[in-house]
């Protein structure tokens, strides 16, 4: 009895700790992916594509091997649209980053004559949120039911899977914040998949002058 009780328990305990030191390592790639994107976009003049297949490329050990140059170049090729679905990722479809340039803005015609010719550097500034997708079963579904409590998405008041003997978890809303358009997609795919978004920014210095047609949109992915 004593064993049924406590397995779930145990058994997220093991699960659950794999899980979150992949969070960790996702997280820190993260924070790299953003720097590759930025230095990509620094040096080709605000190019999004380039920009895009960096911040991947960072990101592919995340999901799926790449420690052999066969494998990398195999991994790229799959997921370089961003598309978790076209990736054959299972149980996902969505897009696996949202690339976002908060600066610069409003380039006009005279950036690539005014580049070098005084005044302050044009410095370009990324947004990367990564949808980290959580493949551990048990604790991929047992964390986004308590993610979704914590961050006030929707209470979690069904039989807890940690305690078999406790009817009611009454996983109720917490005090932690998402900015309100991830919150929103998070809201929206925590609902079919697995997957957690990881935030990050990061700020260089323009090497290359901006080309009006890389910036028609402040989005990149």
């Amino acid at each position: 009895m004593e064993s049924a009780i406590t397995l779930p328990m145990v058994v997220f305990l093991v699960l659950g700790t794999l899980q979150l030191f992949l969070m960790l390592h996702a997280r820190i790639m993260t924070q790299y992916a953003a720097f590759r994107a930025t230095r990509a976009g620094s040096v080709s003049q605000g190019n999004c594509e380039r920009m895009k297949h960096a911040a991947i490329a960072a990101l592919l050990p995340t999901v799926t091997r790449t420690d052999s140059p066969a494998r990398l170049g195999s991994a790229f090729k799959k997921f370089k649209d961003n598309d978790y679905a076209a990736a054959g990722l299972p149980n996902f479809t969505d897009k696996m980053i949202w690339l976002i340039r908060e600066n610069p803005t409003n380039i006009g015609g005279g950036e690539d004559v005014d580049f070098d010719q005084g005044g302050g550097p044009m410095r370009l500034e990324m947004r990367l949120v990564y949808w980290y997708p959580m493949q551990i079963p048990f604790a991929n579904w047992v964390m986004t039911k308590m993610f979704r409590a914590e961050f006030a998405i929707e209470d979690y008041t069904a039989s807890n899977p940690l305690l078999e003997a406790e009817k009611n978890a009454d996983w109720v809303a917490g005090k932690n914040t998402m900015e309100g358009l991830i919150r929103g997609e998070y809201a929206n795919r925590s609902q079919k998949e697995y997957v957690f978004p990881i935030a990050t920014s990061y700020s260089m210095r323009m090497m290359t002058p901006a080309k009006p047609e890389n910036f028609t949109s402040q989005r990149c992915d």
